[in-house]
């Protein structure tokens, strides 16, 4: 058996209730036993191995993949955006197992938690906020994609010339943006527990599977007006490859999910696992691949950062898929809230040191200032950053933190709390692979975020 890690709470200061509400941070579609030492091993989980593939693609895949061409576009073509991708696929999965691994040492079911266990109070809190602005970030993509797709289904609609209909009130994006948010987005995210995420995780995966069709249908069989302006064959310079790597780790990051997902299979073992994980991140490759080759091709370098903002707008196969992004987004917008609200919550909990049953009666008024205060400020930046590739560029750092710094530093923790006598040279060489893992993510992060600051804010 695995022993545990840091397993008495006392030494870093972890409340059981605090961190209750934390454990909501599950994927859609996961029902896992309750937390104890028994559960591990014993086949519990209500989940099969083909069952865990089917989320954890759900979980990879997303409204990110519209980002992909122009990703393509950056990275300098078709060779480099896919050798990239195979690249930083090997780490994705290596991640992915090092955090069953950790999770199994720690008997812990959230991603939050294993890092708190393994790792210690500094990194769980960075960990938590983390994930809180990383929602925070993905919130305010949705609802500019949101409205880059009723803008083009607006003015499919609108038949009155462009210059007699572009003064209407009722089609200015900010009024439409704003009329679907506190209509439809709002009302789903203030109840305290979120029940449709089975639906919306369905509906997810069809509308991205669809897209993706589209956009290789329309490469395939193109309409004539569609003429690419440049196709890139190479890289302007060495390093604007590296502008592809937010969007490829917003795209590939399900590491927070994925460890609810290891805890409900029936058999949570680290080698099943990583089958799982390598056959999900291959399917999530091809859709990728095929999506961002094929939208790259299509229109060059001229791709917008939503690729479906580059179809006519008339185009009756592309309005389906900016109905099914739509449809999408408006679920996903409040699962990925409610996840962002949980964490906020567990932190306000164990620095208030109030158990969650003490503060049941305040726990209403605080969900709804947290709602409607998270609400309205996604709300107003969505509405004043059009450009959807200048959101993913600064929270696509941060999910170079979940794929490589957080699992590679429970990696070097895991190993270095073994006893052992020797080092075998096996023990070396993981321990090394952790610190690979947290230079490569920090230098991600650093080069995305400051790419993102000094290049896209203030273009």
């Amino acid at each position: 058996g695995t022993g545990s890690i840091n397993s008495d709470y006392k030494d870093w200061e972890w409340s059981a209730d605090a961190g209750e509400r934390a454990r909501l941070l599950q994927s859609p579609s996961v029902e896992t036993v309750p937390k104890s030492g028994e559960s591990q091993g014993n086949g519990l989980g209500a989940t099969s191995a083909l069952g865990a593939v089917f989320i954890v693609v759900n979980a990879a895949l997303g409204a990110g993949l519209l980002n992909f061409p122009a990703a393509f576009s950056m990275a300098g073509g078709v060779a480099a955006g896919i050798a990239l991708q195979m690249c930083m696929l090997i780490f994705i999965i290596g991640g992915l197992v090092i955090l069953a691994y950790c999770s199994q040492a720690s008997n812990e079911r959230t991603y939050q938690e294993v890092v708190w266990a393994v790792c210690g109070k500094v990194p769980g809190v960075l960990c938590e906020v983390a994930i809180a602005v990383y929602t925070f970030g993905t919130c305010i993509a949705f609802l500019i994609i949101i409205g880059d797709q009723e803008d083009k289904i607006i003015a499919a609609l609108v038949t009155e010339p462009e210059e007699a209909g572009s003064g209407r009130w009722y089609t200015d994006r900010k009024f439409t943006i704003s009329v679907t948010a506190f209509l439809l987005i709002l009302p789903l995210s203030i109840p305290k527990e979120i029940g449709f995420q089975k639906y919306a995780s369905s509906l997810s995966v069809i509308g991205t599977w669809y897209v993706t069709a589209v956009i290789i249908i329309k490469y395939i069989w193109p309409d004539k007006e569609l003429v690419p302006v440049e196709i890139p064959t190479s890289p302007s310079t060495w390093t604007a490859v590296f502008n592809a790597m937010p969007t490829i780790c917003f795209g590939f990051q399900c590491h927070v999910s994925s460890v609810p997902v290891f805890n409900s299979m029936k058999q949570p073992e680290v080698k099943t696992w990583g089958a799982v994980v390598t056959a999900a991140m291959v399917i999530a490759l091809f859709v990728y691949t095929g999506t961002g080759v094929c939208g790259f091709l299509t229109f060059g370098a001229g791709v917008e950062q939503d690729v479906l903002l580059s179809y006519p707008s008339n185009d009756i196969p592309v309005a389906l898929a900016r109905a099914f992004i739509i449809l999408c987004v408006l679920t996903s917008y409040p699962i990925l809230h409610f996840c962002g609200r949980a964490v906020l919550e567990g932190l306000w909990l164990r620095y208030t040191g109030v158990t969650v049953e003490e503060d049941v009666v305040r726990e209403r008024r605080r969900r709804l200032l947290q709602t409607i205060s998270w609400f309205l400020l996604t709300l107003l930046l969505a509405l004043f950053i059009p450009d959807i590739g200048k959101v993913i560029s600064v929270i696509g750092g941060l999910a170079a933190c979940f794929i490589f710094v957080f699992p590679g530093l429970c990696l070097i923790q895991a190993k270095l709390s073994e006893i052992q006598e020797t080092r075998a040279i096996s023990w070396w060489a993981q321990v090394s692979y952790g610190v690979f893992m947290v230079t490569l993510g920090a230098f991600i992060f650093g080069q995305t975020t400051a790419n993102a600051i000094f290049v896209d804010l203030t273009a």
